[in-house]
């Protein structure tokens, strides 16, 4: 067992994997969550400032569901944030939409159809080993 504290309450629990924050604190945190996007849907003219006073959520906390693109907001909204390539104002995620595209141009020249074709499959051993009842 991986017993850790966790960064928000201190309190002891079996850490599997993701944040080290315990069950009950990330139960509140998406019941906080659920608070925010409904607030976002009945007033989608609020700011972030607005947001987190209204929800009792840190700033930086909004931003991270922005940025994981849990929240959206219409084209209307006050609300962006900066793309962390270019800084361009974008309205979710880490990216705007040319700085993915560029992203995404890269990596497939990386990986080009020859390289695929020309990749070695190295056969599997010569025996079969089986474990004994």
């Amino acid at each position: 067992m991986n017993i850790k504290n966790c960064r928000m309450c201190g309190k002891m629990f079996n850490y599997v994997s993701g944040k080290m924050i315990c069950p009950a604190c990330k139960d509140e945190i998406e019941q906080t969550f659920q608070t925010v996007r409904k607030f976002v849907a009945e007033n989608q003219k609020a700011r972030i400032n607005d947001i987190c006073e209204a929800c009792n959520v840190s700033k930086s906390q909004l931003e991270q569901w922005i940025r994981e693109e849990r929240l959206f907001f219409s084209e209307d909204s006050p609300i962006s944030i900066q793309c962390e390539n270019c800084g361009a104002n974008i309205r979710t995620g880490r990216f705007c939409e040319k700085c993915k595209l560029d992203i995404a141009r890269g990596i497939s020249s990386k990986f080009t159809k020859e390289d695929l074709n020309t990749a070695e499959v190295k056969p599997a051993g010569p025996r079969m080993r089986f474990l004994d009842n």
